[in-house]
């Protein structure tokens, strides 16, 4: 799921258009729209539609906000392992990834990162040392870590 202005831009939860009155409602300043895949029902959509969820000047919760930004999981990683040099494009698998920002291997982070789908993005992996390594997903509700979730192999002959 993503949320997105009306232009297509998509929206963090840093950047949602809301502004504080008390705690806990927020006055939405923009309109909000919602993502939902649409299509033949094989697991690739073939696209996407918006609709709209918050009129710009509707009041909410901002714990009804907060819900809006699922942290994200991770369900698979291919290739499982990879040359300690980097460079091996992974495929994540997971659900809500559409708002990951960064992808760390091993504390390193790693390089062009692509977000596929809501369930799929690709990245390459960063320079690393010979072993397991944890692979972290920074998004707006935090890091989700999968523990040995990529391995680098020591070069040959060393």
């Amino acid at each position: 799921m993503g949320l997105y202005r009306q232009d297509g831009t998509r929206i963090t939860k840093a950047a949602f258009p809301a502004a504080a009155l008390d705690d806990p409602p927020v006055r939405v300043t923009e309109d909000v729209y919602i993502s939902e895949p649409y299509g033949r029902g094989d697991g690739q959509p073939e696209g996407s539609k918006r609709f709209l969820l918050y009129q710009g000047g509707t009041i909410v919760k901002r714990s009804a906000v907060d819900r809006l930004f699922t942290a994200a999981t991770i369900t698979g990683i291919t290739p499982a392992k990879g040359p300690a040099a980097g460079g091996t494009t992974v495929t994540i698998r997971g659900t809500n990834l559409d708002g990951v920002s960064t992808v760390s291997i091993g504390g390193n982070v790693g390089t062009d990162l692509h977000v596929r789908s809501a369930s799929e993005l690709t990245v390459k992996t960063p320079p690393g040392e010979a072993g397991t390594m944890a692979i972290d997903l920074a998004d707006d509700s935090g890091t989700v870590s999968k523990a040995n979730g990529f391995t680098y192999e020591a070069p040959a002959g060393g």
